[in-house]
């Protein structure tokens, strides 16, 4: 009997389950199965399934291969328009917008897209951080005598050991 009950729910369980334009795995809990769309990370996995759990009483550890259609809408209207359901702002990954001045959740796409925007403006203006981005260099203050030296070999090491080199043949 429990082995019939086990076929049944194999069955049931939807492989792949497409939710904001991103194929999921079925297999796994809703919380982690978010975190494969982008802009959607650990923490905001998890908010955004716990908030699911508050709507239709499905735990968010469920697995989301088991989760029929409309829950799979809901799931996504929630990754959408997550203010409407309550999600705190300063969980979503776009807040006070630049030129809206709206707070909303962006994912895949639409998130490559607006920091597309966001570093031309940034270079357009030629701020600090744009024209580290168009030279290709770290923006966020990170050393670059040993590391972002982009093609050819590292040059510091060798230096130093022609330098040392030198003093003892002479």
């Amino acid at each position: 009997m429990a082995e019939k009950n086990k076929e049944q729910s194999k069955e049931q369980i939807r492989y792949i389950v497409r939710i904001a334009a991103k194929d999921l795995n079925g297999t796994e809990p809703i919380y982690k199965a978010l975190t494969d769309i982008k802009g959607i990370g650990h923490r905001t996995g998890m908010i955004f399934a716990r908030v699911f759990e508050r709507e239709t009483g499905i735990a968010f550890d469920e697995k989301i291969g088991k989760l029929n259609d409309e829950q799979v809408k809901l799931l996504e209207s929630i990754i959408k328009d997550p203010l409407k359901f309550g999600v705190p702002e300063w969980a979503l990954n776009r807040r006070k917008d630049f030129y809206t001045g709206e707070t909303k959740h962006l994912t895949a796409g639409d998130l490559d897209f607006a920091i597309r925007e966001d570093i031309k403006r940034l270079n357009k203006i030629k701020s600090y951080r744009g024209l580290r981005h168009a030279w290709g260099l770290p923006v966020r203050g990170q050393r670059t005598r040993s590391t972002h030296r982009g093609k050819g070999p590292t040059i510091g090491v060798h230096r130093k050991e022609a330098r040392q080199s030198g003093k003892k043949k002479s």
